[in-house]
Order: structure tokens, then C-alpha cells, then sequence
């Protein structure tokens, strides 16, 4: 037996028991379903009605929020069934919200937000399900919890979760159930996602944002 052929299967041996990457590791990152909507770098996959960045921006992989209203749309506006979770933190009597099945149009647009509120005047603070202004009889439905104290305070990171599965929305604030209701006009049955920036006062900053796709 030559000293290269022993060389050779050493050689082998040492790549069998490597440990393996590229697309491996990549299936594995997603086996949970989690796909991530932020890059930590730029805007890539957001745009902003009618167009342009606006006040957002991206610094020390921290999306910011500022300047005059806006919404942040996702470039995507088929999602339907979903778990969509930020990490966000809002200023002191700032307000800002996590739309979802929303429309690509100006001013407040039509969908459903889950509010983003620590202490702005704004009585329905983080963790509500906050009625679309156009739907008059949404602001009478009782079943919709509006939270008037926020589970957080202003300037401190936490979670928002949201989970669309037909009609029921479910929202989480760091893990506990502020919302679950059931639509029964069964309205905004798909759309974009947007992140607002609420007004000149308000500073709103995102440092994840993930997606998880559900059965229909």
C-alpha cells in the first residue's frame, strides 16, 4: 500500500466527517417555515406609496421610521394566511402600527393594523386590533380588544405578533394573547404588508420582521 493511497483515504475520511454547508445549512435555516422580510442592510423587498424611501432608512441593521406619515408596503400583497412577527420599539408619544392585509394606497389604508402605542394621546395602544376608519360599524364591535395601557414601555424593543387563519386574527405582545377575534363579514381577505410612521412626533424602529405562510 503506496503512502499516497493511505494519503487519499486519510484525505477522505477527513471530508466525510466535516461538517457540511451551503444549501444543507440553508434547509435547515428554513425548515420552521420563518422567512425573514428584513435584511438587516436596505429597503430591499419594501416600497412606500406612491414612491421613493421617504424618512425611512436603515441604520446599524435598525429599519427607522420618521419625518411626516407614511406607510412601508411589502412588495408582495398576496399574503392571506399567515404568522407575521416584528421586533419593534417606539419613542416616548410615538405611535406607529403593523398593518396586514392591507392595500398599496395612500392616507390611512384599507386592512387591519395591529396598533404600536406605548404613549401617544391615541387611547388604543400596542396589541390592539385597530379598526379600519372606513368600516363605521368595526369601532362598535365589542369582541375587538382595545388594550388602553401598552404591555411595554416606550424606547424598549419587544415582540408583536400577528396571525391570520381565515377570519380570526390573533395578536401577541412578548408571548400574551391581546386579540382573538373572528371577523364575521369576513373582510380584507388578502394583502400587503406596511409598517407605519405615524406623524412628525413619532419615531418607529424594526430590527426583525419575519413571515411565516400558513395553510389555507
Amino acid at each position: 500500500m503506496t503512502r499516497w493511497f493511505i494519503a487519499a483515504v486519510l484525505f477522505g475520511l477527513v471530508l466525510g466527517l466535516a461538517p457540511r454547508g451551503g444549501a444543507d445549512d440553508k434547509k435547515d435555516d428554513k425548515k420552521d417555515g420563518w422567512v425573514q422580510l428584513f435584511n438587516g442592510k436596505d429597503l430591499t423587498g419594501w416600497k412606500l406609496f406612491p414612491g421613493g424611501t421617504g424618512k425611512w432608512k436603515v441604520e446599524e441593521g435598525i429599519l427607522i421610521g420618521s419625518g411626516p406619515a407614511s406607510h412601508l408596503f411589502s412588495e408582495r400583497g398576496d399574503y392571506v394566511n399567515f404568522h407575521f412577527r416584528v421586533e419593534a420599539m417606539i419613542n416616548d408619544g410615538g405611535n406607529s402600527g403593523q398593518y396586514f392585509r392591507t392595500r398599496f394606497e395612500g392616507g390611512f389604508p384599507r386592512g387591519w393594523e395591529a396598533q404600536i402605542n406605548a404613549t401617544h394621546k391615541d387611547p388604543v395602544k400596542t396589541g390592539s386590533l385597530y379598526p379600519d376608519g372606513r368600516e363605521k360599524d368595526l369601532r362598535a364591535i365589542k369582541e375587538i380588544q382595545i388594550l388602553n395601557k401598552a404591555p411595554h414601555k416606550p424606547d424598549e424593543w419587544f415582540t408583536q405578533e400577528v396571525i391570520c387563519k381565515g377570519d380570526t386574527i390573533t395578536i401577541l405582545v412578548n408571548g400574551k394573547k391581546t386579540v382573538e377575534w373572528t371577523d364575521p363579514k369576513g373582510r380584507f381577505k388578502k394583502g400587503h404588508f406596511a409598517l407605519q410612521q405615524h406623524d412628525p412626533g413619532s419615531m418607529v424602529k424594526f430590527r426583525k420582521i419575519e413571515v411565516k405562510e400558513l395553510p389555507e
